[in-house]
């Protein structure tokens, strides 16, 4: 059995970066910000996902909001989230904080998410050692919290592709780190972005049957 407290990065695999997170959300804007993209209907289902592409991106926008602010209090909430208001405008929509002005279109819903993504780059860049960001996948770092808002961009950003009739994969190499930071259990021999996918659910490796439940672990590892 895996270890998932002390697992190691794969040899040649290195932390992820404050970098690494502002590539991302450089790559998922970009994607969303095109001709295709702005002429797709928002209203369409994003991806096997319940949620219309435009509810997606701003339960995207909204987790890279969260993330970022777990990591702003000098003396972070050890068993909840800080405690913000949230809203669900109707039964099985998401629940956020964040939500974008429906007259601003597209456009201003990429603006939305390129803020909170901005966010979460500042406060990975500018954490300390130290610092902490309660989740319940567990209490993460810097490098953690980077790691799942990346998580969020890659496979989201699939999500509103599959929705909006774009083409998107994710780089390989911030893939790897991303798996080896959160997913240790996940296979090291195999693509990294269609592994990123099969770890979360969203695609199929051979010979491996594709996880019915799936989570990261987001805690520090030795």
């Amino acid at each position: 059995m895996v270890d998932h407290v002390r697992a190691q990065h794969p040899v040649g695999v290195g932390p992820v970066t404050a970098e690494d997170l502002a590539e991302g959300v450089r790559l998922v804007v970009a994607l969303l910000s095109g001709p295709d993209a702005a002429a797709a209907d928002w209203d369409r289902p994003a991806g096997t996902l319940e949620w219309s592409c435009w509810e997606t991106a701003e339960h995207l926008a909204d987790d890279l909001f969260a993330y970022a602010a777990q990591l702003g209090p000098q003396s972070p909430p050890a068993d909840g989230f800080v405690p913000f208001a949230y809203r669900q405008e109707a039964p099985g929509k998401p629940t956020s904080v964040v939500f974008a002005q429906r007259a601003a279109g597209p456009r201003g819903l990429v603006q939305v998410l390129e803020a909170c993504g901005a966010l979460l780059v500042a406060m990975v860049r500018t954490a300390r050692p130290q610092d902490r960001a309660f989740h319940g996948f567990g209490t993460a770092d810097a490098e953690g919290s980077a790691a799942m808002g990346l998580v969020e961009l890659f496979v989201h950003a699939e999500d509103l592709a599959l929705g909006l009739g774009l083409d998107w994969t994710a780089p390989a190499g911030i893939s790897a780190r991303v798996l080896a930071r959160l997913f240790p259990a996940a296979p090291t021999g195999t693509d990294p972005w269609p592994t990123l996918l099969w770890a979360t659910g969203r695609g199929d490796l051979p010979g491996r049957e594709r996880p019915t439940g799936w989570r990261w672990y987001s805690a520090p590892r030795d």
